[in-house]
């Protein structure tokens, strides 16, 4: 499986997925213009990988600072699909980074800790200063 890399753009997050080293990572902000569009192959590449691993650790990196309806109802596919293969074959370490002073990005991860409960949810805070 190849690891995938798409650069941060104005309106759409980094995509670092090291599928090699069961590391995956976004950072950024989301809202593309047509979320499912950008989303799509993701989510595709993301199903690939977690049907070709069992018994691993994957650490995944969330480093978003501001998202939009559409890119959250995609990002919900993304934590499905991690969720799934976390009540099943493979352990899967959520890091949320947020804001020490953004309680919406704070929140949005709480309600994720609680829909994806397979799911280790390790809130990371980042200090303003």
């Amino acid at each position: 499986m190849n690891d995938l890399f798409l650069p941060r753009t104005a309106q759409s997050p980094e995509v670092d997925f090291r599928f090699s080293k069961n590391l995956l990572s976004l950072s950024g902000e989301a809202y593309p213009e047509n979320a499912k569009e950008f989303f799509l192959p993701i989510l595709r590449a993301l199903d690939g990988y977690l049907a070709s691993v069992s018994g691993v650790d994957i650490e995944f990196n969330f480093r978003l600072t501001y998202f939009n309806s559409a890119a959250t109802k995609m990002l919900y596919n993304l934590f499905d699909s991690l969720n799934a293969t976390a009540s099943t074959q493979n352990r899967v370490i959520l890091n949320w980074y947020h804001d020490e002073e953004d309680d919406t990005v704070l929140e949005f991860g709480e309600g994720i800790q609680d829909d994806f409960r397979a799911l280790e949810f390790n809130p990371v805070v980042i200090s303003a200063a």
